[in-house]
């Protein structure tokens, strides 16, 4: 598949939804279950069903949309467009007076009566983005196998980035990730995080303070961005390996 430009109103977009991702969504979930981390969702993110009536919160484009399939199914939805972090709450049934932290980089719940404002094209790009992203650390778990004791991938709302772990040689593992973009970078990128200081093999591919990152306009001038995506994750595992 191929990369599209990214609409201007992307990084206010992301802004919105990480908002949305924090305090309604996980929010919501752990106040039920005690866990927050998020999936990748149709058309965007949300959480796996839980709870009694197998409740599912999640964003679809520019709409907020709640399903509950216990009893009988419900579907409610809003339009994150016009509504405000308030009106989403209400929807998701959660109290935003409430303490909560999703991590230490949670961000703050902000003034909820503000709209949010999200753009249905940039929110569109980034369900394109974290769908990619997905896949590519998919079929990384799937290749290494077992034997690199891989976590499960998650959406961390706390960073709004998915990611899993896995041992790239005994004793040593390594974050792979997809981040929407971030105060380290405005635009999207696939990353290699490894968990000590050490940098094995090719210098030049251990280009960021915390490991190595491959940039979304990098990716979109990739003949085959799926192919580039998989061998750059794959190519940080395998230095890591080489060097333990």
């Amino acid at each position: 598949m191929s990369l599209a430009p990214l609409p201007e109103s992307t990084a206010a977009t992301r802004a919105s939804l990480q908002r949305v991702a924090v305090h309604v969504l996980a929010r919501r979930r752990s106040a039920v279950t005690g866990k927050f981390g998020l999936r990748a969702t149709p058309g965007g993110f949300g959480t796996p069903a839980f709870g009694p009536e197998h409740e599912v919160v999640r964003v679809a484009g520019p709409y907020l949309v709640r399903e509950r399939t216990g009893g009988s199914s419900e579907t409610a939805t809003l339009d994150l467009r016009s509504a405000t972090l308030s009106q989403a709450a209400d929807l998701a049934e959660v109290d935003l007076a409430q303490p909560f932290a999703a991590g230490d980089d949670t961000p703050p719940v902000g003034d909820p009566e503000v709209a949010l404002g999200v753009d249905g094209d940039a929110a569109a790009a980034l369900a394109t983005w974290l769908a990619f992203g997905w896949r590519a650390l998919d079929a990384v778990v799937a290749e290494l196998g077992t034997a690199a004791a891989p976590s499960v991938v998650q959406l961390w709302p706390e960073h709004f980035d998915a990611g899993v772990d896995v041992a790239a040689a005994p004793g040593r593992r390594v974050n792979l990730g997809a981040s929407p973009g971030d105060g380290f970078s405005a635009e999207p990128y696939l990353y290699v995080g490894p968990w000590d200081a050490d940098r094995p093999g090719d210098p030049s591919f251990w280009n960021a303070p915390f490991g190595a990152v491959l940039a979304y306009d990098e990716l979109r001038g990739e003949a085959e961005p799926d192919a580039a995506a998989r061998a750059f994750l794959l190519r940080g595992v395998r230095l890591l390996g080489a060097g333990g």
